[in-house]
Formats: structure tokens, C-alpha cells, sequence
């Protein structure tokens, strides 16, 4: 006599192939499951991939807009801008600065390669997003301003705004040069060797202390 097999639940039962057994259709519905599922998370990075694409390519506003402030697309009109022209690294002078930017008291990334483009280089340039301003001359004596990086990173600077963000409503943005309050346009500031400068935007708190040194690696 034959025996019926009873499913607990027809709804998942699975009518065998001949010379099929258990586990072999056990097996097949784990590979599919596997491929069903790398699909789905090789669909995600590219969505994700696309995303960021989009974003680091979209229009900027003339001010640079809020941050994050990532480098232009085309890095050539704000080197332009800063009065300044790529081409290989300078070597009559070469020394450092740091930059530290704080807006509503988060620290704002300064990005890697402002300045750059390709192999070629203006004489005031970033090359990771430590903060270190490159300044690699080539003509000793030259003179170089935070408002030329900020012209290469198509961020507007002055005494009273960065980015879009504008000073006002309780809003200040204050300069801090080597721990001391700088009361000029910082885009007027001279840059020089170790400098530590801090852009700090926001409601005042007297609580907040900006760093006052920053420690450069040793060939910097």
C-alpha cells in the first residue's frame, strides 16, 4: 500500500523532479536565495555609486552653498580666480599652514587636492584633507592669502561670511590665528610657515577653544 505524504504547509511544498531528493532542492533554493541576494546588494552600491556621483558633480551656488564644501568639478576657474596658475611644484619656497574649520561647532573637512589638477598644481594647494595648506613657490618673496585657497576651494570668505553661511542673528564667524584672536578680513591673512588658523562659525561659546597649534609631520 501506498502512504500519502501530508505537507505541513502546501503552500511552501516543493513537487519533486524525478531523481530529485531532499537536499538537492534544498541546495538549489539556497543558490538561488545567495544570487537573489548579491543581486540586490550589487543593485544598492550602484544606487549609492550613482548618488554620490550626482552629488559631487551637481551645480555649487557662487558661494560654495552649506557644507560639506567638496573641491569644484573643474578646479581651473577658482585658480584662476585666486590669481594663480597650475603647473609643476615650485621649489624657491616650500612651507606649511593648517586650517581648521568649525561651523555650529562641528569641524568642517578641508578636502584633499584643492588647487590640483592632474599632475599640475597652483603654488597654494591641499593635497590630503588633514587641513595642510601646501605653499610651494616659485619665486622667493612671494606672498600667499587664505582667501587664494578659499578661491581655489570655491568657498566665499570674508570677515563676516563663509560659504553661504552669513554673520548675523546671533551668528559671528571668528578668526583665530596661533590660538589668538585675529580681528582683520581672515581672506587678507598671510600665509606662513606652521601657522595654525581656525575659522570658527556659529553661536559664541566661551566654553569652545579652537586648536592653537597643530602638529605637522616632519617634512612639512
Amino acid at each position: 500500500m501506498s502512504q500519502e505524504v501530508i505537507h505541513e504547509n502546501p503552500e511552501l511544498a516543493e513537487p519533486a523532479e524525478p531523481g530529485e531528493d531532499t537536499r538537492t532542492r534544498r541546495d538549489g533554493r539556497r543558490r538561488r536565495s545567495l544570487i537573489a541576494g548579491l543581486a540586490a546588494v550589487t543593485l544598492a552600491a550602484a544606487g549609492l555609486g550613482a548618488y554620490q556621483y550626482a552629488r559631487a558633480h551637481a551645480p555649487r551656488p557662487a558661494d560654495g552653498g552649506t557644507p560639506p564644501w567638496p573641491i569644484p568639478a573643474d578646479p581651473l576657474p577658482g585658480i584662476r580666480a585666486a590669481g594663480l596658475a597650475p603647473g609643476p611644484m615650485g621649489h624657491a619656497e616650500h612651507y606649511h599652514a593648517h586650517l581648521d574649520v568649525f561651523v555650529d561647532g562641528e569641524q568642517v573637512e578641508v578636502p584633499a587636492d584643492i588647487g590640483i589638477v592632474g599632475e599640475e598644481m597652483a603654488p597654494v594647494h591641499t593635497h590630503d584633507d588633514r587641513g595642510v595648506i601646501h605653499i610651494e613657490s616659485h619665486h622667493k618673496g612671494d606672498v600667499f592669502t587664505l582667501g587664494q585657497i578659499f578661491k581655489e576651494w570655491g568657498v566665499t570668505l570674508s570677515a563676516s561670511q563663509i560659504g553661504a553661511l552669513k554673520a548675523g542673528g546671533g551668528k559671528v564667524l571668528t578668526t583665530v590665528v596661533d590660538g589668538r584672536p585675529y580681528a582683520g578680513d581672515p581672506a587678507s591673512l598671510v600665509l606662513t610657515g606652521h601657522q595654525q588658523i581656525a575659522l570658527v562659525y556659529g553661536t559664541p561659546d566661551p566654553s569652545f577653544r579652537p586648536p592653537a597649534r597643530f602638529t605637522f609631520k616632519s617634512d612639512e
